[in-house]
């Protein structure tokens, strides 16, 4: 196994589980994308993006596998690498040892989940859209068909943008008051017309309402700390032409 520098939740400290919430740090690309950069979306050199993949799938032990994000509450279940390209959805789970569940990110949120007794995990990628129509319940739909019980799973949001870093619009605050009105207690008041919004203590909300056993965010904010994480926000506040993605990647070991 490679050795690198993650963050981890003892949410998810389970026998027989291993995670890791990677940060840019110990990877091979330059520039922009320095560090650990594992999105093959982003414009940085595929060899360099395929090597960093490779070495977060040896520091977990086993083949990573992840969808093709669109921010959707689509789930998928794996027992192995996509057959062809990576399907076009925003959560993977597994009851295979050996296949690592991931989700990328650059400011959205990712949660990775498990039921230790079961024996599934799974990953999913929600930015605000995936989180609002469902993305989080819809990976724990997906586990439950494997044979997970959602009054055993844990889960646990890696880094993302915090409540101090969002700032957002009436139309994005009206979409989610749209949607439930007790969705008002996430966002603050922000300059103008301008509010702040709480995305990880939203995603917090949506699977403790889904009947998580335990769940937690590791308190991390990607847009106050690039040289940590990679930051969409970030970026587009510095004028980069781009930016790298994080892997938040949860993985059963074999027994």
């Amino acid at each position: 196994m490679t050795d690198l520098p993650v963050l981890t939740s003892p949410v998810l400290d389970l026998p027989g589980i291993r995670h890791a919430f990677f940060t840019r740090k110990g990877g091979v690309s330059e520039g922009l994308y320095e560090g650990l950069n594992v999105g093959a979306g982003s414009k940085d050199d595929p060899v360099a993006v395929a090597e960093n993949r490779r070495r977060a799938a040896a520091h977990l032990g086993g083949t990573l596998v992840t969808a093709y994000q669109v921010h959707s509450a689509t789930a998928f279940a794996v027992q192995g690498a996509w057959g062809s390209g990576p399907p076009e959805g925003d959560a993977v789970v597994t009851s295979t040892a050996g296949v690592i569940c991931g989700a990328l990110a650059a400011d959205c949120a990712p949660i990775l989940l498990a039921d230790a007794e079961a024996r599934v995990v799974g990953a999913a990628h929600a930015g605000w859209k995936g989180a609002l129509t469902g993305v989080a319940e819809a990976a724990i739909e997906r586990m439950e068909t494997l044979g997970a019980r959602r009054d055993r799973i844990r889960a646990a949001i890696g880094p993302c943008i915090g409540p101090g870093s969002y700032e957002v619009g009436p139309e994005f605050y009206d979409r989610f008051v749209e949607a439930d009105a007790g969705n008002a207690r996430f966002f603050r008041d922000g300059e103008a017309d301008r509010r702040m919004f709480d995305l990880p203590g939203y995603v917090l909300d949506r699977l403790q309402r889904a009947g998580v056993a335990a769940c937690e965010w590791i308190g991390q904010d990607t847009c106050a700390d690039p040289d940590l994480f990679y930051s969409n926000r970030h970026a587009f506040h510095r004028g980069d032409a781009d930016y790298g993605r994080l892997l938040s990647a949860i993985v059963l070991e074999t027994q």
